[in-house]
């Protein structure tokens, strides 16, 4: 049975801090899809994956996201 994973998306602001966008759990195919793509679109916000962690101690995957500004 697929459970899928708990996943936190952070953006890094300009000043250097993070805000946290979203927090929820992934299929396993959302996951696995991860591995193809470099962007990211979130509540019609552009993102691009800029790194990730897996926090073992949580069970949390943690990505990291630059705002893409297409103007």
């Amino acid at each position: 049975m697929d459970n899928g994973m708990y996943v936190i998306l952070f953006e890094k602001m300009p000043e250097g801090g993070l805000r946290v966008i979203e927090e929820r759990t992934w299929s396993m195919n959302m996951i696995a899809a991860l591995e193809h793509v470099n962007y990211i679109v979130v509540g019609s916000v552009e993102y691009e994956t800029v790194e990730g962690r897996l926090n073992v101690d949580e069970g949390k995957l943690e990505l990291l996201l630059v705002p893409m500004h297409n103007e």
